[in-house]
């Protein structure tokens, strides 16, 4: 058939396809796979993917010792759309989720002696394995994981500090190039607490938490950001009631498509939650939500529709409608969810990247 309709026709239509049909695509000539698996098509489909497709959200559960990915939609029904096949070359219970964006999910898997990082595509079964930089162990580090625009380009840094408070050049991964490189950027005058893990990625760079020791105590924090084009720190000042808090009280997380929001947990029992309405401006810092821990054990993050997906007791998941204050149950098992999902990227597409560079990533059972 390929013979009597143009090449050009054929790749409108397989732009619009499913990942699941377009890997069965492959199998029907070399012309085809040959089109699937290049480049500029995979960024194409994922555009098409990204313009027509709304976002699933993948969650992490603990249930009895094993954790497990599911996606779900983000509809009105939540209804889990298929649980994802974890990698063979690492154990899910071994592994944090450091992020995922484009469809590419950022692993950091560490077991003994061994730690790696996995940049892992569950739409195709695909991924790589990249060696952890060498770096003493009394360095406190965090991680982000995102994507640079301006060179196309998906990356992992790892920043950090020693136990005397002089940081350490980060590392930073790309995918395009393939390798790790040291990066000369003017370190902040900030520590920060190394529990914050994986850091949410907006507006081309990666989120945290810093502050600033006076005679030993904590005093000042501030949101420090890491632009991955740029490869430069930069701060973001919070609002007044949460500057002088202690910073393991804090966290960071993504608010819609363009900005950040910070989780404040009172050792009181109380969350607030604050949303920058306008990225960079600090004016537009808005307290949008108070809970009490007794009954919202945690707030894991926003869904599409604005609404924030909190955690009940017995691991149960609901959307609090912050406009009316409603809030609506899923019908998800009753497991436990894991609390990293806080500082995740939530929002999935499915797409068709590490097609053409990945080996494969076959499912095993935990």
């Amino acid at each position: 058939m390929s013979d009597y309709i143009p090449v050009e026709v054929i790749v409108e239509i397989m732009k619009r396809l499913p990942v699941k049909s377009l890997l069965r695509c492959r199998s029907v000539c070399k012309s085809w796979n040959n089109v699937i698996c290049d480049p500029s098509f995979i960024s194409t489909h994922l555009q098409a993917s990204l313009s027509n497709n709304a976002p699933f959200l993948l969650l992490s559960y603990w249930e009895m010792g094993k954790k497990d990915y599911f996606l779900h939609y983000d509809n009105d029904g939540f209804e889990e759309f298929k649980q994802l096949q974890f990698p063979a070359l690492c154990r899910a219970s071994d592994s944090l989720l450091l992020g995922s964006f484009n469809g590419l999910v950022c692993l950091h898997f560490r077991k003994g002696d061994v730690s790696k990082f996995i940049l892992w595509n569950p739409s195709i079964q695909k991924c790589i394995s990249l060696p952890r930089p060498r770096f003493s162990d009394d360095v406190h580090i965090n991680f982000g994981f995102g994507f640079d625009s301006i060179t196309n380009d998906y990356k992992l840094v790892i920043i950090g500090f020693e136990e005397d408070g002089a940081w350490i050049k980060p590392f930073l991964f790309s995918l395009n190039q393939n390798c790790w490189k040291r990066v000369n950027a003017i370190p902040p005058n900030y520590a920060f607490d190394p529990a914050e893990i994986s850091l949410p990625f907006v507006n081309g760079a990666v989120h945290w938490i810093g502050y600033q020791k006076r005679n030993n105590v904590r005093s000042t924090n501030v949101i420090l950001g890491f632009d991955l084009s740029a490869e430069e720190f930069f701060e973001i000042s919070l609002p007044e009631s949460l500057i002088g808090l202690g910073p393991m009280d804090l966290s960071t997380m993504k608010y819609g498509e363009s900005s950040i929001a910070v989780l404040k947990r009172d050792p009181g029992n109380v969350h607030e939650l604050w949303v920058m309405k306008e990225y960079g401006v600090v004016g537009s810092w808005t307290k949008v939500l108070k809970l009490n821990r007794r009954w919202f054990p945690d707030i894991l993050g926003f869904r599409k529709n604005g609404e924030v997906l909190v955690q009940l007791d017995y691991g149960k998941l609901a959307s609090l409608d912050l406009n009316c204050q409603q809030m609506e149950l899923h019908g998800v098992k009753g497991v436990e969810v894991t609390t990293n999902l806080i500082s995740l990227e939530c929002s999935y597409v499915e797409s068709l990247l590490l097609l053409d560079k990945a080996i494969d990533a076959h499912s095993v059972s935990l």
